[in-house]
């Protein structure tokens, strides 16, 4: 397979179970030469790829731009070691700020500066911030030096503070929050007004979400599409946060680059957020780095018609990419699709993106299947249940609704048929 990623946006669709996670760890592992699940066990997905066939030669190829311009290299599996090994030069390090958004709601956070000091100074220092979900919202504590280092705070804790010191943090996370929720016609998410309390043993302050029905909810008591929102707006936040103080303690620059994989870019999110959440993401990468020239690449998976639709009027086919994975004689085959506006969401559904033939239950299928053989006289392949216009009409009353647009079409061809079976 080759994959060749537009600078800008890159949307992968595919069944389940044909490697789009994948593609996305490989992606994560050339840009950073770690795999997630190395450095944090209590994830559920990143794991290292490992060829299913340890006799014949297994090998990866990539181009980053790092440091030192356009980095090209090769990578080949070394069975005995159980990992990967680069057949000449040197790893390349990205020069970009790089986050993953796991589907599994862990987080993986690579800084050009934060991380890679350690490379600079000689020192053993974090080589890379790997969040499960639970430590996105408790906090992150790794082993440096031989000590434990707290290298988060959380969500809870550092929202709390950002809310009471009422500074550019709280600013930042506000504005991010609000950017990722709007949709039309309905009000963004926002923090409350006050702190709550879960319990009389827990003396956290956990900050509150003020919800459209005017009521502030405690966000550990919020659902799961606003929960992945907000741990999402956090996460941008703090990386960017984060990289800022790091630039500024070794007197560098921040950088302008910023890429961000994201797995099932639709988890838990009502299709009235589906239908905004990446021009929400591309607008708030570039606002981070407040630079009109910077560089954010976007690389995501998704299984929703309306994520697609939603970007028909930015999608750029110089800067953009949209990948299918699809089974073709029994293997997995890549391919880059040709962008096409597709307008009403029903089209995307059976285009080659997602390949249904109709955006119908598979009764409701079955019956206009049958509907349209039988109306072009091909007898032949109707089953047994539906090889009468009778039994097919029947049907069609029980699984189409009474404003479908195919009624007309077969309405007419059911009374010209007269007494015809």
């Amino acid at each position: 397979m080759e994959m060749r990623f537009g600078p800008r946006l890159n949307l992968i669709t595919g069944d389940n179970g044909l490697g789009k996670s994948f593609l996305l760890d490989v992606a994560w592992w050339a840009l950073t030469s770690q795999w997630p699940q190395d450095h944090n066990q209590n994830l559920t997905s990143g794991y290292p790829a490992r060829p299913t066939e340890i006799g014949k030669e297994a090998s990866i190829r990539f181009a980053v731009h790092s440091r030192l311009g356009l980095d090209d290299h090769e990578s080949s599996f070394v069975a005995d070691e159980q990992s990967w090994n680069v057949k000449k030069g040197r790893r390349p390090l990205s020069a970009a700020l790089v986050i993953y958004a796991l589907a599994d709601g862990g987080f993986s956070v690579w800084d050009p500066t934060r991380n890679w000091a350690y490379n600079l100074t000689g020192q053993r220092r974090v080589s890379v911030n790997i969040f499960s979900s639970r430590e996105v919202w408790d906090g992150l504590k790794v082993k440096t030096y031989e000590r434990e280092t707290q290298v988060c705070n959380g969500l809870i804790a550092d929202w709390a503070s950002w809310i009471r010191e009422k500074g550019e943090d709280a600013e930042r996370m506000a504005a991010v929050l609000a950017k990722l929720s709007t949709t039309l016609g309905v009000e963004s998410l926002k923090p409350g007004a006050r702190f709550a309390r879960l319990s009389l043993d827990d003396a956290r302050d956990i900050p509150t979400i003020r919800m459209g029905y005017g009521q502030d909810v405690p966000i550990l008591h919020a659902s799961l599409g606003v929960r992945r929102i907000t741990s999402l707006a956090y996460m941008l936040s703090w990386a960017w946060r984060e990289h800022r103080i790091a630039s500024e303690f070794l007197g560098l620059a921040p950088s302008s680059r910023m890429v961000l994989l994201f797995d099932e870019i639709e988890a838990h999110l009502h299709p009235r957020w589906q239908r905004a959440i990446i021009p929400a993401l591309l607008q708030v990468m570039e606002t981070l780095t407040g630079d009109a020239s910077a560089s954010v690449q976007l690389i995501g998976t998704t299984h929703a018609p309306l994520v697609l639709a939603s970007v028909e009027p930015l999608f750029d086919e110089e800067q953009d990419r949209l990948f299918a994975l699809d089974l073709v004689d029994g293997r997995v085959s890549l391919k880059q699709q040709p962008w096409a506006k597709q307008g009403d969401v029903i089209n995307w559904l059976v285009s080659d993106s997602f390949g249904l033939r109709q955006g119908y239950s598979l009764e409701a299928e079955q019956a206009i299947e049958c509907a349209n053989a039988w109306m072009r006289g091909d007898f032949a392949a109707l089953p047994a249940h539906l090889n009468t216009k009778q039994a097919i009409h029947k049907e069609l009353q029980r699984v189409l609704a009474d404003h479908d647009p195919f009624w007309p079409r077969w309405i007419v061809a059911y009374e010209k048929s007269g007494d015809a079976a």
